[in-house]
């Protein structure tokens, strides 16, 4: 039998964790076993350091951009994938994100393509309509991976995705990575010398919870004297949380560093990775955080309990109850040899379970079997 061809579709290739998990599989891939080939609804990027493309040509992975910058362009995107993928044939295609996940299936079908498999990377909290279209179009896809197992109960419960359709393949990352041998200056991030760093890594958006976790920050801000919090990302949040940080009296304290291509040698430099999402699915960066060796504290949201295991318990409290999270938050990093154990245990874990490895021998395991099928 020949190379099996698999078309990799996703929203856009700025850097981000989707689009991270694709390179790793684009460019991990069995090259005796599969052709991958990646299709962008939209433009290609033009920063290279916050585009995903010069790593995936560096691979020999052909890249096709397809120039969609908003919902008014999806028709063009649409017919032009639909155009590449008759022209191409590939024998499966793999959806990544809501907008890929739609389009592509549709592109499929009217190419002739009868496996498409969607990716599920979070529980859909806030965009109801997306699980509408969802459920319109499944009768379109084959198999759904999911990121995490609570995504895949979301899915069946909420969705209405038939159970048999559901696989679940979590994040992996490259542990050798981690820890970046180079720690960031957090000095040039706006943390003082002699301050050491609370970070958050993320959008600044609705999703991640941020304006709870700066209306609680006064209170646990002036428990931890020795430390800042700073802010790694960029979002439609971001003049929202800075107003918020002034009128809590601690925007000397909290610093906006915006979008970083450096996250690794950040997470390097950082005592500890907050996360208070409302919702999530995986998220890559508690994972990012535990192959460095940080300790975590996140909100028991979809993934996290998955990824941290049984160190869990120490390191999550529920979305809004600031009194636990203020409690948590200053006994990690108050405690002797505390947040050293729970970051030790974290990288182990990270290593054990969750290598780039294993997730890509998942993906070509789902795809020999749905692909080669009669």
């Amino acid at each position: 039998m020949g190379k099996l061809r698999i078309a990799l579709c996703i929203t856009d290739l700025q850097v981000g964790g989707a689009e991270q998990n694709l390179v790793e599989l684009a460019t991990r891939l069995d090259r005796e076993r599969f052709a991958p080939a990646v299709y962008c609804l939209g433009p290609r990027p033009v920063e290279p350091s916050s585009s995903c493309v010069p790593a995936l040509e560096a691979a020999g992975v052909g890249v096709f951009c397809l120039g969609a910058r908003g919902l008014r362009h999806a028709p063009a995107a649409l017919w032009r994938l639909t155009r590449l993928l008759k022209q191409q044939q590939p024998d499966l295609v793999q959806c990544f994100l809501f907008h890929a996940n739609l389009l592509g299936r549709i592109a499929a079908r009217w190419a002739g393509v009868s496996k498409v498999v969607a990716g599920l990377r979070v529980a859909e909290r806030h965009s109801r309509w997306h699980l509408w279209a969802d459920r319109r179009t499944s009768r379109l896809v084959d198999r759904y991976v999911c990121v995490s197992q609570a995504v895949a109960d979301f899915a069946a419960a909420e969705g209405g995705i038939a159970a048999d359709k559901l696989v679940v393949i979590p994040n992996g990352i490259d542990t050798t990575k981690y820890p970046a041998p180079s720690p960031a200056d957090l000095g040039g991030l706006g943390v003082p010398a002699g301050r050491q760093a609370i970070t958050f890594v993320g959008r600044l958006e609705e999703q991640k919870g941020l304006r709870w976790l700066l209306e609680t920050a006064p209170e646990w801000l002036d428990r931890l004297g020795g430390y800042d919090l700073l802010l790694v990302g960029k979002g439609p949040q971001q003049s929202q949380l800075e107003a918020l940080a002034r009128q809590g009296g601690i925007s000397d304290r909290v610093h906006f560093a915006g979008w970083r291509p450096d996250v690794p040698q950040i997470l390097a430099a950082s005592r500890v990775l907050v996360l208070p999402s409302r919702w999530e699915g995986m998220p890559n960066v508690v994972l990012q955080a535990m192959a460095t060796g940080l300790p975590v504290l996140a909100t028991d949201v979809e993934g996290v309990r998955e990824l941290l295991g049984p160190q869990a318990e120490a390191q999550t409290v529920p979305y809004g109850d600031t009194r636990a999270w203020a409690a948590r938050l200053t006994e990690l990093l108050s405690t002797a040899g505390l947040a050293a154990e729970l970051g030790a245990r974290n990288r182990l874990r990270a290593a054990g379970e969750f290598s780039v490895e294993r997730m890509v021998a998942a993906y070509e395991s789902l795809w020999e079997s749905r692909a080669r099928r009669a």
